[in-house]
């Protein structure tokens, strides 16, 4: 098992690496194994693609540690993705860019999904247009974020939560308000 994380965490630094200079779509399975001095049959032994060790690199840098965290709020949640994003921005600024089967972007898309669902379980338990909503927040979370992370002027997370927060909540006040 240590030799297999070792591995895996090889790769994914390779990966890293190739990805600050070379666009996604033209970096190989052979450019990443010739990176770190690896044969094409070690890779394959632990990732089905590139798309699955990006979407590793999430899941062992994010995901597995937040999972045992208890948040108070949604918004503790969406904070910790966004001061992970920002803190890896070079890298998941290109990560969140790509789109299409297995990609990141989806792969994100379906993680953050399952958070709204969660979070939202009891808002819409009676309603029979849930999955709407939880898709519609989702995408809505999923867009602004990409948009967030690739800006050229990438703000702080304190910042970037506190406006989306207001976003989300005064959007909420003036619909309540005017029904």
């Amino acid at each position: 098992m240590a030799d297999s994380n070792l591995t895996k965490r090889a790769l994914a630094a390779a990966l890293k690496e190739l990805m600050m200079t070379t666009p996604f779509n033209k970096i190989s399975v052979g450019d990443i194994c010739e990176k770190c001095d690896m044969n094409r049959k070690s890779f394959y032994y632990h990732f089905k693609d590139k798309y699955d060790l990006i979407n590793w690199i999430f899941n062992s840098e994010f995901i597995v540690g937040m999972q045992n965290r208890i948040y108070d709020s949604e918004w503790d949640f969406i904070y910790d993705i966004c001061t992970y994003f920002y803190e890896n921005r070079n890298f998941y600024k290109k990560a969140l860019l790509i789109e299409g089967q297995n990609s990141f972007h989806e792969y994100f898309r379906e993680v953050l999904k399952i958070a709204v669902r969660e979070y939202m379980k009891e808002m819409f338990f009676e309603c029979k247009d849930s999955e709407f909503y939880i898709t519609f927040y989702t995408d809505a979370f999923v867009a602004s974020i990409v948009r967030w992370i690739t800006d050229k002027e990438c703000m702080h997370p304190d910042e970037y939560i506190t406006l989306l927060k207001s976003c989300v909540v005064d959007f909420a006040k003036a619909v309540v308000g005017n029904l």
